[in-house]
C-alpha cells in the first residue's frame, strides 16, 4: 500500500511539475513587447508584456491586475510599443528606459532611431 501511495504522489508531483515547466517554455517562447503609455497627469509609464492589449485593458480597468502606479491616473494612451523578442532582452531595455528622463523618454519616443540606439545598448 505505501508503495503505491508513494507512485500515485511521484505521478501527481510529475503532472504538475511537467505543466508548470511548459507553462514557463511557452511564456519564455512568447514575443516580449515593451510599451510606454501616457497617463491622464501627463506622466509616463513603462511596461512590458505578452499582450499589449489585454495588459493596457487591465491598466485601464485599475483592478488588482493593473500596476498600482496607474490606479487613478486613467485614461491611458498608448504612445509606443515595440517588438523586442525575448523577455531578457525586453527587461533589459525596460529598465534603461525607467532610468530616462521624462524628456528623454520622449525624444525617444519621437525621434527615429532613438529607440533602436537604446535596444542596442541594452544588448551589450
Amino acid at each position: 500500500m505505501r508503495i503505491k501511495s508513494f507512485l500515485n504522489n511521484l505521478y501527481l508531483f510529475l503532472v504538475i511539475a511537467n505543466a508548470i515547466l511548459t507553462g514557463i517554455f511557452l511564456l519564455a517562447m512568447c514575443d516580449w513587447y515593451l510599451y510606454i503609455v501616457r497617463c491622464r497627469d501627463g506622466t509616463l509609464y513603462t511596461g512590458i508584456s505578452t499582450d499589449i492589449d489585454r495588459r493596457l485593458a487591465e491598466h485601464q480597468r485599475g483592478g488588482h491586475a493593473g500596476s498600482k502606479y496607474l490606479k487613478g491616473r486613467a485614461p491611458l494612451t498608448l504612445l509606443l510599443q515595440k517588438r523586442l523578442g525575448s523577455r531578457r532582452l525586453a527587461l533589459k531595455v525596460e529598465n534603461k528606459v525607467k532610468k530616462l528622463t521624462k524628456a528623454e523618454k520622449e525624444r525617444m519616443i519621437n525621434v527615429a532611431g532613438c529607440f533602436e540606439e537604446l535596444v542596442r545598448r541594452a544588448n551589450e
